[in-house]
């Protein structure tokens, strides 16, 4: 693992929500970015840290992102309300496919080989 803190803290905060088995699932068989998102932006995790862990899980070797962004993208933010700082989702653009859902996005661990 490239980066352990990202995926450690990704995996708490998964288990808290949906349970070990499940989050082990989820990272086994990938999981809807809109899936960790909901989990990320519960209490206790600030709205900035959850914010943070996203951007880095989508530019993470640690995950394999389906679809493939290429190497150029943007995160664009959707906030709670105007002028508000509380982000309470994103999607991605890329020059190739657009804007993209982060219910088209998937994230799978990448599971190092023994």
């Amino acid at each position: 693992m490239r980066d352990p803190d990202t995926v450690a803290r990704i995996v708490t905060a998964l288990r808290t929500v949906h349970g070990d088995d499940i989050a082990r699932v989820m990272l086994n068989d990938g999981l809807s970015l809109a899936v960790l998102i909901d989990s990320l932006l519960l209490p206790p995790m600030s709205n900035r840290d959850a914010v943070k862990l996203i951007t880095q899980a989508l530019s993470s070797v640690d995950f394999i992102v389906t679809p493939d962004f290429g190497l150029v993208w943007n995160i664009k933010y959707f906030y709670d309300r105007p002028k508000s700082l509380h982000v309470i989702d994103v999607s991605v653009v890329t020059p190739d496919h657009g804007a993209i859902a982060s219910t088209d996005i998937y994230l799978r661990l990448m599971l190092e080989d023994n």
